[in-house]
């Protein structure tokens, strides 16, 4: 069965600012990074769930950014499995700041045969 919650967590550095990663001009935790760190906990709280040669995709984010993030800040992003349908799951995201929100919104991921998948993009 699929874990319920994963949490992951980051720091703030100058490689996940906006300015490194071209979404802006500040040294503040990127919005793209947000996402990622996201996606990450929603991969961890399916992966339990994955048989041998399966993985999962993302096809869908929504995500609101709404406080930023200094270079140091501790971040921690939790997915929680809200549906699962067949092959698609899907997630309540949130990302903090330590008690602070930062950021929250939902994401699809699909259950996919990781050879398979490859091959159709030409990767295998």
């Amino acid at each position: 069965m699929i874990s319920n919650t994963a949490t992951v967590h980051a720091t703030v550095d100058q490689t996940n600012t906006a300015l490194a990663v071209g979404s802006g001009n500040l040294e503040v935790f990127a919005t793209p990074m947000m996402i990622a760190l996201m996606e990450c906990a929603a991969c961890e709280a399916i992966a339990g769930a994955l048989a041998a040669g399966q993985s999962s995709v993302g096809t869908q984010v929504n995500v609101a950014h709404t406080a930023a993030s200094p270079i140091g800040a501790h971040i921690s992003a939790t997915a929680t499995v809200t549906q699962m349908e067949g092959r698609q799951v899907q997630f309540e995201l949130a990302a903090h700041c330590g008690e602070q929100e930062i950021g929250s919104g939902t994401h699809t991921r699909f259950i996919i045969d990781a050879e398979r998948f490859m091959a159709k993009v030409g990767g295998a």
